[in-house]
């Protein structure tokens, strides 16, 4: 890639747009409760500042709808931010307007001003032109810190590089696509993807390019039933996309066909949709009246057997409803035999990290991506806006 890491940049004297996200959780009184995405932020901001760059910084916070919501503005992270930064961190009413440009202007080496809500314009989601031009204003380098907002094609993510002369991306952003784009091109063999969730059609792209790219696909959760059901297997009252059996058969055919073998649960574990109870199925058939909730104990071993032999790992996927304590157990066991491989392992997306965070794994695993959404169109289609917009 012909991206520039923001380590290679000069910064003295210069105004320094920084795209962070800072969409963090807040309490009822407006106080940050997990400052993880701040603290994540600031091995990119301290060496801008200690090189005597002007840092402004720029994000998203929830879903106002373009239009100003007091609940989401980015004024109640500013204490917060400017405890973990030890230095004031100045606070702009707004992203745009000549106000903000002022402030720009009388920003000093070693400053910070943090930028209102981007998502309070219109502008931001819609990449608008002439909203990119006045965020650009008066900037030097540009700072790409949110991977995770990469994936979405807004004014703040490749409008605004486009119009920056010098510009990079930040520390964790680094750690991301060094993670990501390493398992695809050149990934330790064995190479497994282990996916779970409830629907294949959310995930065929990603399935397809991992065709190309693993040694061996292990599929749980509920697409698995879809899967199943492809291939004529009973699968009772679980959820099954009917929709999708062409597709899935298709999905099964081209694996066979490129030799990459596709392994499904063996057994499972099932709840009566009428009475409500619990038992392990003894094979692969789901009974009729019974609802498939989470891998069996065999399949959970099968899985553990498969990953002991694999020099990378990319995780996506809850293996059943796992929020549930009696349904956890295959989830919690993929985080767990994780967790103890020598092998690189990565985690992407939202229900994965939650479940490692809940079983209390997260910290042996290789890299837990905060990507998301993002993580996921990465895999699926080798690059994002946010990476284009850094390359052009």
């Amino acid at each position: 890639m012909s991206m520039k890491s923001f380590e290679e940049l000069e910064y003295r004297n210069k105004t320094v747009f920084v795209r962070v996200d800072y969409n963090v959780p807040l309490d009822a009184a407006g106080k940050v409760t997990d400052d993880k995405r701040l603290r994540a932020s600031l091995p990119t901001i301290q060496p801008i500042l200690a090189a005597g760059g002007k840092v402004v910084l720029a994000s998203h916070l929830g879903r106002p709808k373009k239009k100003i919501v007091k609940e989401f503005s980015l004024s109640q992270v500013v204490s917060r931010l400017s405890e973990l930064l030890e230095r004031p961190v100045l606070f702009a009413g707004d992203c745009i307007g000549e106000q903000v440009e002022r402030k720009k202007l009388e920003l000093r080496s070693g400053s910070v001003l943090l930028l209102e809500n981007l998502r309070f314009h219109a502008g931001e989601e819609g990449n608008d032109p002439d909203f990119s031009r006045q965020l650009a204003a008066n900037i030097d380098v540009y700072i790409n810190e949110a991977f995770s907002a990469s994936h979405r094609a807004h004014a703040s993510v490749v409008g605004v590089p486009g119009l920056v002369p010098v510009k990079g991306y930040g520390a964790t952003f680094k750690k991301e696509i060094t993670y990501l784009l390493h398992a695809l091109e050149k990934p330790e063999r064995p190479f497994f993807a282990v996916i779970g969730g409830a629907k294949v059609s959310d995930k065929i792209l990603m399935l397809e390019r991992l065709l190309s790219k693993v040694d061996g696909l292990i599929i749980g959760g509920a697409m698995a039933f879809t899967l199943l059901r492809s291939q004529g297997v009973p699968t009772g009252d679980s959820l099954v996309e009917e929709d999708r059996l062409d597709v899935a058969a298709q999905l099964l055919a081209k694996a066979k066909e490129l030799g990459i073998p596709v392994h499904l649960p063996i057994d499972h574990i099932v709840r009566s949709t009428a009475g409500g109870e619990i038992e392990t199925t003894p094979g692969q058939s789901i009974p009729a009246g019974t609802a498939a909730l989470d891998i069996g104990p065999r399949t959970l071993e099968f899985f553990r057997g498969l990953l002991g032999t694999a020099g990378t790992v990319f995780w996506n996927g809850p293996m059943g409803k796992f929020e549930e304590p009696e349904f956890k157990a295959g989830t919690f066991g993929i985080a767990e035999t994780l967790a103890g491989l020598k092998a690189c392992t990565i985690a992407g997306g939202g229900d994965s990290a939650s479940a490692l965070k809940k079983s209390g794994f997260a910290a042996k695993i290789t890299h837990v991506s905060t990507g998301g959404g993002a993580s996921l169109e990465l895999i699926e289609g080798g690059t994002l806006p946010g990476i284009q917009a850094l390359e052009n």
